[in-house]
């Protein structure tokens, strides 16, 4: 390593983040440690040189073994809205696990902790667009378990003199994402329905400008002991994003606008049958949702404070996220 360079441990690296913001580290010149599981796919992450410690978020050992002689920690392990997962489950990870991290930071005295959150604590709010202080509404047991490992970082920060820093992104995209591919596919394919008229507003964060943001947190002075929101510079509605993305496709905008409740009826009653049975639903309440919350945010606290500047506006990340897809074949 050279004399600038640090030695970071990054969990979650298997993930689309946390493996976006490993790669960025590798190429700046750090010495990156990656918690991962043995079940994990680390092609990628041995192909960069990333140095492999096995074991998983929930085993306190595990983490304080990686842990060990790390300058910074960016802990980007979650588990997310996947079905069949009991509420154990996500308290575990999401609870729990932040204070293994939090314990592993205090224990081997790193100089920074970056803590990933999520936008979902504040849920559905009236106030448009929110900021870091808006209220917390989380709406389902991962926007719970994601606030309450908040809370237990930000009490460190506070109360333990963990010098850390908390950021929550916003809907993430760009080459690698996976999750917003069906939608890309619907709307290539002609039919993606607008459920409710498509008018709630919603918030992208670009992969390039969050991972410079996330390594903000980890390298600023004036990022110790605060909260950000890491989001692009620009919101707009469900219709207008699909219309963004058609565009780029060459292919017609979406128009078709059916009603939303008995949609939302239909998804409620999968979960309600299929949660017993450890059974993943064929329709999830959270992705109705997504055509109902709106989510929109300010992002002025991280540029005064730390000189975030996100640099990708959606049409050219919508651009960048398509040719990815199709250069994989995916589209």
């Amino acid at each position: 390593m050279t004399q600038s360079a640090k030695r970071i441990l990054v969990t979650g690296a298997t993930g689309f983040t946390g493996g976006a913001l490993a790669k960025k580290l590798v190429d700046q010149g750090h010495e990156v440690v990656a918690l991962v599981r043995k079940t994990g796919n680390v092609q990628a992450l041995s192909e960069l040189g990333v140095e492999l410690a096995y074991g998983d978020i929930t085993d306190r050992g595990a983490v304080m073994s990686a842990a060990a002689n790390c300058d910074i920690i960016y802990h980007i392990a979650a588990v997310y809205r996947t079905a069949g997962h009991p509420d154990s489950y996500y308290e575990g990870v999401n609870i729990t696990g932040v204070q293994h991290v939090i314990d592993a930071a205090l224990e081997h005295g790193v100089k920074r902790t970056v803590h990933c959150s999520t936008i979902g604590v504040h849920g559905d709010i009236e106030e448009l667009p929110s900021n870091e202080e808006s209220p917390f509404n989380p709406g389902d047991i991962y926007q719970r378990t994601k606030l309450a490992g908040e809370e237990l970082f930000a009490q460190a920060m506070e109360q333990q003199n963990l010098d850390g820093a908390i950021f929550r992104p916003g809907a993430i995209y760009g080459p690698g994402d996976m999750r917003l591919l069906k939608m890309f596919k619907q709307i290539k394919r002609g039919f993606f329905p607008l459920f409710g008229g498509g008018k709630n507003l919603y918030h992208l964060s670009y992969i390039d400008d969050l991972t410079d943001g996330i390594i903000l947190c980890g390298e600023h002075p004036n990022a110790k002991g605060q909260r950000f929101i890491l989001c692009s510079d620009e919101y707009c509605t469900l219709k207008e994003l699909s219309s963004v993305i058609a565009q780029e496709l060459q292919v017609k905008e979406p128009k078709f606008s059916p009603p939303i409740t008995p949609l939302l009826w239909a998804a409620k009653a999968c979960e309600i049958i299929c949660k017993p049975f450890g059974i993943e639903p064929p329709l999830h309440t959270r992705r109705v949702e997504f055509f109902v919350k709106s989510r929109a945010f300010e992002n002025q606290k991280a540029k005064d404070l730390i000189g975030f500047s996100p640099k990708v506006g959606t049409r050219e990340g919508v651009k960048r996220t398509i040719d990815w897809y199709e250069e994989k074949g995916l589209l």
